[in-house]
């Protein structure tokens, strides 16, 4: 599949939800079971599943009712479990948490997640701001487009199937959101905050470049993460989160800025990244390669920059990634989403699945 289904949501925040639901029935279903699967081969013991869910229900009801109002309407539209629908929208942090927690996967299991990039005018050959990523994740989930209004502002995102709340997208203001997950060992599911799924929306629905970067860093969150923003007027940065501090990294001069899935300088917050220890080279790798790639031409062309996004050196290490079969099918991942974003053209274009087997298709706001 090359295209995604995109959702013109409508109404208040529990029809937006029922829409959503109704619309995504089987995929919501599907990434329910692929998320439980997941989560009980990272070491969560089935019997808490669902308590964990229930304390991330009522951090949802307490941040935020209209998500949760979202998130009431996509369980009765999906027919699914209220708390399997909160298990997919809290997926992030029970994931990171059981991974630092349980040390499953082990690291040759999981080699990848994401590689994002971007520049403020002049960085691109195409005139404007321009931020995307390569997300790779799991095989097997299930995505889709989400189109709404928030005020006088539109936001297009990309989401999970289930997930309220879009993660990659673009607003009406100029405000786009690209996303890497991070790990440190502070990393705590319990710690009381808002989780990360609310706040990609909260940053989508911002209007300017300030009041995104405040919803990405505040509260502190309880597992780390990097949220890759641009505005079309303010240019680029990068905001790497954890429990014990923030810090932004802005673009600057004619190099694109390129973040993977380990802390720039981790030494700056404190943080320990005893995962990396085990062998997980990949963030490296994509990291040194994307900028190395993208050095070959300023300012960088469509072209050039599409075909970065296709690189396959180093196999399964590389930025274009691929099932690797001799995986356990619950293990196996690749490049489930790539994303181009036009700020100052309010374009959105996108391959779901590996951006070598596909053309980028394209939406506007």
């Amino acid at each position: 599949m090359t295209s995604l289904p995109l959702l013109h949501l409508h109404g208040s925040p529990h029809q937006r939800g029922l829409q959503h639901g109704e619309e995504l029935r089987e995929a919501i279903a599907a990434n329910v079971a692929v998320y439980r699967s997941r989560m009980l081969t990272s070491g969560v013991p089935e019997h808490e599943l669902s308590e964990r869910s229930r304390r991330f229900l009522e951090q949802f009801t307490r941040a935020d009712a209209s998500y949760r109002a979202m998130m009431d309407g996509i369980a009765a539209g999906s027919g699914q479990d209220l708390l399997d629908i909160t298990l997919l929208n809290a997926r992030y942090e029970l994931l990171y948490s059981a991974w630092s927690e349980f040390g499953r996967p082990t690291a040759e299991s999981i080699r990848s997640e994401c590689t994002a990039f971007g520049g403020g005018d002049g960085v691109f050959a195409v005139s404007g701001t321009h931020i995307g990523q390569n997300w790779d994740w799991f095989t097997g989930v299930e995505g889709a487009l989400l189109q709404w209004e928030h005020g006088d502002t539109t936001v297009i995102g990309f989401t999970e199937a289930g997930v309220a709340g879009a993660k990659i997208g673009l607003n009406s203001a100029g405000i786009g959101l690209c996303i890497n997950g991070l790990g440190a060992s502070a990393d705590d599911w319990r710690l009381d905050t808002v989780p990360f799924h609310l706040r990609t929306m909260r940053v989508l629905q911002s209007t300017s470049l300030a009041a995104a970067v405040g919803h990405a860093v505040a509260p502190r969150p309880a597992c780390s993460s990097n949220f890759f923003i641009g505005s079309a007027s303010e240019g680029v940065l990068t905001v790497e989160t954890s429990p014990l501090g923030s810090r932004v990294i802005y673009q600057e001069g004619t190099a694109p800025l390129v973040h993977a899935n380990h802390f720039r300088n981790p030494e700056a917050l404190g943080v320990y990244q005893s995962w990396l220890e085990t062998g997980r080279v990949s963030t490296y790798h994509r990291c040194d390669r994307m900028e190395t790639l993208l050095a070959k031409e300023s300012p960088v062309s469509t072209e050039r920059l599409h075909a970065a996004m296709r690189d396959h050196e180093g196999g399964p290490l590389g930025l274009c990634r691929h099932p690797v079969e001799t995986d356990p099918v619950e293990l196996q991942t690749h490049t489930a989403f790539a994303a181009h974003l036009e700020l100052d053209a309010k374009r959105f274009s996108y391959t779901w699945g590996p951006p070598c087997e596909s053309e980028f298709a394209t939406v506007s706001l």
